[in-house]
Formats: structure tokens, C-alpha cells, sequence
């Protein structure tokens, strides 16, 4: 028998909660207290000519991601689960990145690019720019969040904390770019602040090699929450008849 695990909330357990099939353990997810964080799913992380692409990262697998989150966000719609949209990035004049004496300032590989190659200066991850803008294929509809915040984590410098609060919502599944680096910020953050974390391992992907999105998975699911995929989300979640093809 498989193990799983009820999320406690805020309000009592919903009697419309679902179990999900994770790892290390199925765990229980009322979709009114729950949301799909969708995490910068920009030109930036995603494009030939984004920032990712420019400071020599691969972005040549991301496809199947984008796939897959929209298949994600798509199941997330018709459950009634709330749908919150990340973009990362800074003004034009990159105040908001931080100056000399931020850490930001020295480790930000958008930052550190622009540096090497001045005539990217204000183009990357700049607000207004295609590279900050999310991509075609994921687009918010009306009932979608839209946050903007200026460091790895969607909770810091960003009302992300007060905005899951006031909804009731203590449930964050994760999909996006890039797994070890704000996907999991993200997630670990939440860890602290007692929102209990899923990730989609096939609908996040990593800066830099496979095993750094393996890594992280481990961490994750290990340390901080629990790791699902897309096809258990859609079948748990999904109202309509048309589930993903087991045989794809």
C-alpha cells in the first residue's frame, strides 16, 4: 500500500482533496488551497538569443518543458487551482539588480554577460524587453497572478507570501526554469515559511548539466517537499476526458 501524506492548512482539510502520486511518499491536495507556480517562463530562460542562450547555457531541450507546463497549467485551470506566473528580471537601469557592493551584482550570470559584452547592456532581463517578457506559448489569462521579483526566490522583495495567505492557499507545485536555481529557491523558501512543495520533474529544467536538475530533484524531495510529474498531475486534476497518452 502506497504511503501518503494530508497537508494541514489553515482551514479544515477540504473534502475535495486529491492524492497525487510523489516521491518520497502520495500526498494530499485540496485544489481550492492549492497553486501552480509557474516560475519565469521568459525569452530569457526558454529562446535562442535569451539571456540563458547568450551566457552559454543549453536551451535547446526546453520544448518538451514548455509541453509539459501547458498541459500543467491547462489541468490547473479546469481544478479550480490557482495559477501564478513568475518574471524575472530588473528596471533598464538595473537598480534593482543591485550595485557593486550586492552579491547579485557579482553572481548574476545576466549581469556578468552584460559586462563581457557592452552591446548587451539593457537588454537582458530588462523590463519592457522581449527577453523579460514570458513566451508566446505560456500566456496569463484573467484569472492568472503575474509576479515580478528582482532575485531567485519568489518570495523575496515580492508580496507572494500575503497574496497565497489571504487565498487560503498552502499547496505550491512547482514547473519552470531553472530547477537549481529559482525553481528550487522558490520551493525552499516556502519550505520555511510551511507551504509544502511539489516539484513536476518533467516540466522544470536546469542551468547547466542534467545532473544539476538531478540534484536539485534529490534535494527537494529528499529536504524540502515532493517530486511528481506532469502526467499524475493532469490525472489527478484534469475534469475533462482528454488525460496525457501513457504510451507517449
Amino acid at each position: 500500500m502506497s504511503q501518503s501524506v494530508v497537508c494541514s492548512t489553515f482551514t479544515q482539510a477540504s473534502a475535495f482533496s486529491k492524492e497525487l502520486k510523489a516521491e518520497p511518499e502520495h500526498i494530499q491536495l485540496a485544489p481550492e488551497q492549492t497553486a501552480l507556480i509557474v516560475i519565469d517562463m521568459q525569452n530569457a530562460y526558454t529562446s535562442q538569443g535569451g539571456y540563458l542562450d547568450l551566457a552559454g547555457f543549453d536551451v535547446s531541450k526546453t520544448k518538451p518543458v514548455v509541453e509539459n507546463i501547458k498541459k500543467a497549467v491547462d489541468a490547473a485551470h479546469e481544478a479550480g487551482i490557482q495559477v501564478i506566473y513568475f518574471k524575472n528580471g530588473w528596471d533598464q537601469q538595473y537598480k534593482e539588480a543591485g550595485g557593486i557592493d550586492s552579491p547579485n551584482f557579482h553572481k548574476s550570470n545576466a549581469l556578468k554577460t552584460m559586462r563581457k559584452n557592452p552591446e548587451l547592456q539593457g537588454t537582458l532581463l530588462a523590463k519592457g524587453g522581449w527577453d523579460f517578457e514570458l513566451i508566446d506559448e505560456l500566456q496569463p489569462t484573467a484569472q492568472d497572478l503575474v509576479i515580478e521579483k528582482p532575485r531567485y526566490s519568489g518570495f523575496f522583495n515580492t508580496a507572494l507570501d500575503s497574496m497565497l495567505r489571504c487565498r487560503g492557499i498552502r499547496n505550491l507545485v512547482f514547473v519552470g526554469i531553472a530547477t537549481n536555481v529559482c525553481v528550487e529557491s522558490t520551493l525552499r523558501d516556502g519550505f520555511f515559511l510551511e507551504y509544502f512543495g511539489v516539484a513536476l520533474a518533467d516540466a522544470c529544467y536546469q542551468a547547466g548539466p542534467v545532473e544539476a536538475h538531478e540534484a536539485s530533484i534529490y534535494n527537494i524531495k529528499t529536504f524540502f517537499g515532493w517530486v511528481s510529474d506532469t502526467q499524475n498531475f493532469v490525472e489527478t486534476f484534469s475534469t475533462s476526458e482528454q488525460k496525457l497518452d501513457k504510451s507517449a
